[in-house]
């Protein structure tokens, strides 16, 4: 018989296979995590291919909605695969998640594009209709996947280490991101930015193919966790692991608290603090990429240790109060980090935002909130129009009321430009229409200090060829653009300051969870229990933060409104992790009631 978690000494130094059993666990979880990053941090590159039929702002919207449909099917993959963790056992069931999730990532790699399905099939929603497949079957093998690492890794260690040995898997999620950014960055170096943007942008999920294949062979060389060894020896597997799980109120009790009170304040913490902040630097302050994804990846490895420093630290002091200082502080503290953020990435945006307001002026019945759950909503009218070319622009403004049926304009200083109503305009109309009310505001955008960049570029007719003047020559016409960040007024160490200070709120509340979620739960039911609250949290509250947050900035014209979301729930799970959340660190992991 094996034996018992509780019975090893606690003292005793890590063992052989105890560091196996993490490195395994670790390194399967990390590439699991890169697959599911690259998607993200690939984001405007995605757009740009399978939503193309979209506009700026709606096409972005819909690659988030896409990456966020992965996190919405977490909890059905928690449920399927956490039932079989606890009937089968927990590394078999954690070798099938990972093989779909590389499969499903190398897939999208080789999809073709909108522009080419439509051109050679007459169907170009073929290829997001895909796309958005692959990433439901990668959210359900990610939901599968966590539960069966932590428990896994949790089940073999020593009762006073728990922290400790599963603060690596809380590392590698990390750690995943800043392998997915090295990868993309070295590719970039070899590439040039047109051929990246071409098909370059694929490479990353060719790559991990390889990473598949390493973790597979990895994890196969790994025994099943002692304490699921014992359970069945001794005959008491849980036969009906959901129903007891969420069935049983004593069980479904454990559940809502691990969810509301400690797992929704980490999920948006965690997205809000490393990948809405990359979002936030590329999209929202026009940093470049490469830029952006070094800050962020110098951020993420000086911060790395601290998973495994608060896990360790929770063994002495407890889980629950050092996961509560990080939802306080992050509650307190976001709105002041991202203003920082953006006064030492942009200060010409954000001197222009200070110096020159910006306003809409319409009737609130011709304004639309535009929030678009599927991607093919269309926003036509004056108000909508407006609105969505400030959103996309980066510009902060106010909403002033119009007189029913007046139609929108932008107010920026004293000069007004008048909106226009896109319904019913033809494509060459609609094009005109677009061109003349963008160049406006971007003349008066710069007129008022804000960074815009014009340069001359051909004009084209209807079937995209090049109007020649009379004598011969390409005629030309000035277009105009918010301007990237000045990359000499970026300070980039206190930027890396910045991001650090995000990561650390990350780290105080994620290094102990895995241990804490573990420790809540009776092995016959511990892969069940733990997964959905956990997946609900972080696919649900947290895997939509930049969709949610990005729809908040357009639908009230402040950059830093969507944020609100984020703190909202990190102060409520304060509260409620404060008032119901459990010290679980002493538990004995094979003796906990059900």
């Amino acid at each position: 018989m094996s034996v018992s978690t509780a019975s090893v000494d606690p003292s005793a130094p890590m063992s052989r296979e105890d560091k196996k059993v993490i490195f395994a666990s670790s390194l399967g979880t990390a590439f699991e995590w890169y697959d599911f990053f690259i998607y993200g941090s690939l984001a405007t590159y995605i757009a740009a291919h399978f939503f193309s039929s979209l506009s700026e702002t709606a096409s972005f919207l819909a690659t988030l909605l896409a990456w966020a449909a992965g996190f919405i099917v977490r909890p059905f993959g928690a449920l399927v695969f956490g039932r079989v963790g606890d009937l089968v056992g927990r590394k078999y069931t954690f070798l099938v998640t990972i093989t779909l999730m590389g499969a499903s990532t190398f897939l999208v790699g080789l999809l073709p594009s909108y522009a080419w399905c439509q051109q050679n099939l007459g169907v170009g929603a073929i290829a997001p209709t895909i796309l958005i497949a692959l990433r439901i079957v990668q959210g359900l093998a990610l939901g599968g996947e966590y539960g069966g690492a932590a428990t896994y890794v949790a089940e073999h260690a020593p009762a006073g280490k728990r922290g400790l040995y599963t603060g690596w898997i809380q590392a590698t999620a990390t750690g995943g991101l800043l392998l997915s950014l090295i990868i993309i960055l070295l590719i970039r170096q070899y590439m040039s930015d047109a051929a990246f943007s071409d098909w370059g942008w694929r490479i990353p999920f060719w790559i991990s193919i390889i990473l598949l294949l390493i973790s597979v062979w990895i994890r196969m060389q790994l025994a099943e966790s002692p304490s699921f060894v014992k359970m069945k020896e001794e005959g008491a597997t849980s036969k009906a692991p959901l129903s007891e799980a969420f069935l049983k109120w004593s069980n479904l009790k454990i559940g809502l608290i691990a969810l509301f009170g400690m797992v929704a304040g980490e999920a948006v913490v965690w997205y809000s603090g490393q990948f809405y902040a990359l979002l936030y630097l590329t999209k929202t302050l026009r940093v470049d990429l490469t830029t952006a994804s070094l800050l962020l990846g110098v951020a993420l490895a000086i911060s790395l240790p601290l998973y495994v420093f608060f896990g360790w630290l929770s063994d002495k002091i407890g889980r629950k109060w050092i996961m509560l200082l990080g939802f306080l502080l992050a509650a307190v503290f976001y709105q002041p980090i991202f203003k920082a953020i953006t006064h030492y990435a942009n200060p010409a945006l954000e001197t222009a935002l200070a110096k020159s307001a910006v306003s809409v002026i319409a009737d609130p019945g011709d304004c639309s909130v535009q929030f678009d759950p599927i991607g093919t909503a269309k926003f036509t009218s004056s108000c909508d129009v407006a609105k969505n070319f400030l959103a996309s622009s980066s510009v902060s403004y106010t909403n002033e009321a119009a007189a029913p049926g007046t139609p929108a304009s932008v107010k920026i200083g004293e000069t007004v430009i008048p909106s226009y109503v896109a319904t019913g305009l033809d494509a060459a109309a609609a094009k005109a229409k677009k061109a003349e009310f963008t160049t406006a505001l971007y003349k008066a955008l710069k007129d008022h200090q804000y960074p815009v960049s014009e340069k001359q570029a051909p004009v084209k007719d209807a079937s995209g060829a090049v109007v020649k003047n009379p004598d011969g020559t390409d005629k030309t016409a000035t277009t105009y653009a918010m301007a990237p960040a000045d990359q000499s007024a970026i300070n980039k160490p206190m930027l890396v300051v910045m991001l650090i200070v995000l990561i650390v709120l990350v780290t105080l509340v994620y290094g102990p969870m895995a241990a804490a979620l573990v420790e809540l739960y009776p092995t016959r039911i511990r892969y069940t229990g733990m997964s959905l609250p956990y997946h609900i949290g972080n696919g649900w509250f947290g895997g939509l933060v930049p969709f949610v947050i990005f729809a908040m900035v357009a639908a009230s014209g402040d950059l830093y409104y969507g944020l609100w979301y984020p703190i909202v729930v990190a102060a409520l799970t304060f509260v409620i992790g404060l008032l119901f959340v459990p010290e679980t660190k002493d538990r004995d992991l094979d003796n906990i009631p059900s």
